[in-house]
C-alpha cells in the first residue's frame, strides 16, 4: 500500500454524487463495502495480480448501502494483490470462477511498480479536477 497525498482528503459529500463523479471516470464501488465504510476503486491493471487505486470513504450521515449516506473521503493510496502461483486467474468455467473467489493473495499487499505511481499521481490529479470544481 502507498499512500498518495490528495485535496480530496477530508471531502465530505452525499455518496450518491461521489459515485455520479467518479463511475464515468472507470471507479466502481463493488461489493467490499460495509455499512459504515467503503473503497471507490479504479483497476490500473491486472497483470501478475491486480493493481488499483483506491478512495477510502466513511460515513458521517447514514449507511453506505441506504443510497442517501454522506461520506468523507480519505487519504487515495495505491494497492497491489499478487496471487498464488499456478491458480488459473483467468479461466472460465464455473470451477475456477468459484476456486478463484477464495484463493489468498501470495502478496496481500505487493510491490508497487513506479509506472503504477506515476499512474497513480495523474488519477489522483483526475480526481482533484473531479470533486474540487
Amino acid at each position: 500500500m502507498l499512500e498518495l497525498r490528495s485535496q480530496i482528503s477530508g471531502l465530505e459529500m452525499p455518496l450518491q454524487q461521489l459515485g455520479q463523479k467518479l463511475e464515468p471516470l472507470g471507479y466502481d464501488i463493488g461489493g467490499g463495502w460495509e455499512y459504515d465504510h467503503g473503497y471507490m476503486d479504479y483497476q490500473m491493471a491486472d497483470d501478475h495480480g491486480y493493481q488499483f487505486l483506491r478512495i477510502p470513504f466513511s460515513a458521517t450521515v447514514g449507511e453506505v448501502g441506504s443510497g442517501n449516506a454522506t461520506v468523507v473521503l480519505g487519504t487515495p493510496f495505491l494497492l497491489s494483490h499478487r496471487f498464488e502461483a499456478g491458480i488459473d486467474h483467468g479461466g472460465i468455467t464455473a470451477y475456477s470462477a468459484l476456486w478463484n473467489q477464495f484463493s489468498s493473495p501470495e502478496e496481500k499487499d505487493g510491490h508497487i511498480d513506479q509506472k503504477y505511481v506515476r499512474e497513480g499521481v495523474m488519477l489522483v490529479r483526475e480526481l482533484e479536477q473531479a470533486l474540487l470544481t
